[in-house]
């Protein structure tokens, strides 16, 4: 299946908005509730002001115990690693599962590889697993972890290009992935056409609540007042 294409105007709106607002939008798009394609459970983030965006680049890692394999073989993977992230439609986010999971030790994400993975196109990376070097992380390169810890323990690579879960994501090569500090989701390719649309509809809703709500005198009156009307308006 060909990678879904982002319109210009659509991408850089969803590098301006919050994974709640793009969350509401894409029910607003579908005209229903119940959309589940989202990380349940609290992420760290390293630049909790930005958003990434991008189709995805998996892989799984480990750490915790020494791998198995041997060396050259090790080294060889890890090189296969940086050409497959170097590969792919653009934009791209690194997504990688540490399969220590809920027991993560090893920070694959520090100044070391935030810095090459940024210098590689990527724009963002959404793990599971560790980060570190909070205040030497490459700048415009946010990474929503599992957790933060100082070591990088026996860190190497198991998979490229498999399907990944992430706080309950499961995320596949190439999917379209919206994350900041309140976790991630996937993009569903049947919404994208309708999408920026979808954003500026419930905008527009939110502001019968939120017009009234910020002027002087508003009170429980004129909040009933306005919320029959955003019921008639949300989905």
């Amino acid at each position: 299946m060909a990678d879904p294409i982002i319109p210009d105007d659509l991408l850089a709106l969803l590098q301006r908005v919050d994974t709640p607002t793009v969350c509401n939008a894409i029910e607003v798009a579908q005209g229903k509730r119940g959309f589940d394609a989202f990380t349940k459970g609290t992420m760290q983030c390293s630049a909790p002001g930005e958003v990434m965006v991008g189709f995805a680049r998996t892989a799984k890692i480990a750490g915790r115990e020494p791998p198995n394999d041997a060396p050259d073989v090790i080294r060889a993977r890890r090189l296969d690693y940086f050409r497959a992230m170097a590969a792919g439609p653009r934009p791209t986010i690194a997504v990688i599962e540490d399969v220590d999971f809920p027991h993560c030790v090893s920070a694959w994400w520090g100044e070391v590889h935030t810095n090459v993975h940024k210098g590689l196109g990527l724009n963002g990376a959404l793990t599971n697993g560790v980060m570190r070097d909070l205040g030497d992380l490459a700048a415009g390169f946010p990474v929503v972890a599992g957790s933060i810890g100082p070591s990088h323990a026996f860190v190497h690579v198991r998979e490229l290009g498999t399907p990944v879960t992430v706080f309950g994501l499961q995320v596949q090569q190439g999917d379209l992935v919206h994350a900041d500090r309140h976790g991630a989701l996937i993009i569903p390719p049947d919404v994208i056409p309708d999408l920026k649309a979808a954003i500026e509809k419930m905008w527009a809703g939110e502001q019968i609540i939120l017009g009234p709500a910020k002027e002087p005198g508003f009170d429980l009156e004129k909040l009933l007042a306005a919320w029959a009307d955003f019921e008639r308006a949300r989905t």
